[in-house]
């Protein structure tokens, strides 16, 4: 009989998924409460210059003096909201991009987005390429692009011409969803942007988790966008590629809105040294360009400076730097941290970058061990099929 309920209570959709969601924050909580692993702080396996922030190679400066403007934005303008839809878990990414993609017609739900882009349902992390995949791949009649060093001008100019933005920014989490004693409880989060007041001087948002038409002061916007380094992605139908990039200007061409995002760090690494932030969005922009071992560096800073115990989780640019810069040592440590502490193994891109550690270091069995649970984590994921080919191993 008490099976029978149990067998019964199952059934019932949002109930399963919110049990599992406390199943698995107990379980993650309690593998920490054993086995305490904190963010390692980095120790340089060779004495390394004192680092220099650059000098910008233009005046960083705000998307809308880089751009025409023939008349100034409405003081308001609020698209009409989608059909509202609560996140599952860990399911931000396939919700604020089906709540979008909805706004452009399509039909269907957060769970057809993450059958593709994260299968496996404890996968902590949807990247914005992986969401950019599936729009050009699951729904073809669209377009997506995204970009980095956005801010609250450049979201009035796409919302005042009736486009969404998908932005991915710093939230907090409830005690309740703490993953140890000493959580600190920050996390990423997917938002869709349909609106902006400048009366109110808010932008508005649809929350997967916290609900429809969230009004966020411009202020808390910026504070919590900047650890993504202002990340957005806005999608459009293919007739209108023109006018998204004369929205967009400079910042269409990727390695132009790169080189700015990382004028911006290096101008905020100087006004402010002890922005860790700031610091890891330098070393973003000196992975992108493939200036490794100033990269390293920058990330040093920010990691003695202190980063949320969650950061690798989302943002994979330190595990790159360290290991183009013979930093192995420091890349494993920095690996096993991310996929331990809070991720409870379910991080395939520390997995694989673990993996490509242990195979600088001769460790050939525990590379082929890593790339595999990689796989486990995210079926199909073609950077774990392309390492295991590379060493001749089957998946």
């Amino acid at each position: 009989m008490a099976f029978t309920t149990i067998l019964l209570v199952w059934q019932v959709p949002g109930l399963r998924e919110r049990l599992l969601w406390r199943y698995e924050v107990w379980a993650t909580r309690l593998t920490n409460a054993l086995h305490p692993v904190s963010v390692p702080t980095p120790v340089p396996s060779t004495p390394l210059p004192t680092f220099t922030p650059l000098p910008p190679t233009s005046t960083p400066t705000a998307t809308p003096s880089l751009l025409p403007t023939p008349s100034p934005f409405p003081t308001q303008v609020i698209l009409p909201s989608p059909p509202y839809e609560r996140q599952d878990m860990n399911n931000c990414g396939p919700a604020t991009l089906s709540m979008l993609l909805h706004m452009y017609g399509w039909k269907g739900n957060q769970h057809d987005i993450a059958r593709i882009v994260k299968p496996v349902r404890q996968d902590r992390n949807v990247n914005p390429e992986e969401l950019r995949y599936y729009v050009l791949n699951y729904a073809g009649w669209l377009r997506a692009e995204y970009r980095v060093a956005g801010d609250v001008e450049l979201l009035k100019r796409l919302l005042a011409a009736y486009y969404p933005v998908l932005i991915e920014a710093a939230t907090p989490l409830r005690p309740e969803d703490a993953a140890g004693p000493n959580d600190d409880l920050w996390s990423a989060h997917y938002l869709v942007i349909t609106g902006y007041d400048d009366l109110e001087g808010v932008v508005i948002a649809q929350d997967p988790l916290r609900g429809p038409d969230k009004r966020i002061p411009y202020a808390q916007l910026m504070s919590d966008w900047k650890p993504f380094n202002y990340l957005y992605l806005v999608v459009y139908f293919p007739q209108y590629e023109e006018e998204i990039r004369s929205l967009l200007g400079p910042d269409w061409d990727v390695s132009a809105n790169r080189q700015r995002a990382l004028d911006m760090a290096s101008a905020d690494v100087a006004t402010d040294p002890n922005d860790a932030f700031a610091w890891f969005n330098l070393g973003a922009g000196l992975t992108y360009f493939e200036r490794y071992s100033e990269a390293a560096q920058a990330f040093d800073r920010a990691f003695t400076i202190g980063l949320p115990q969650r950061m690798t989780r989302y943002q994979f640019w330190p595990f790159f730097a360290y290991f183009h810069a013979d930093r192995i040592d420091y890349l494993l440590e920095l690996t096993e941290s991310t996929y331990r502490a809070i991720n409870g193994w379910y991080s395939e891109e520390a997995l694989l970058w673990n993996g490509w550690g242990l195979w600088r270091k001769g460790d050939l069995s525990g590379a082929i061990a890593r790339w595999r649970k990689a796989l486990e984590v995210r079926p199909g994921y073609a950077d774990a099929l392309y390492a295991l080919r590379f060493v001749g191993a089957q998946p």
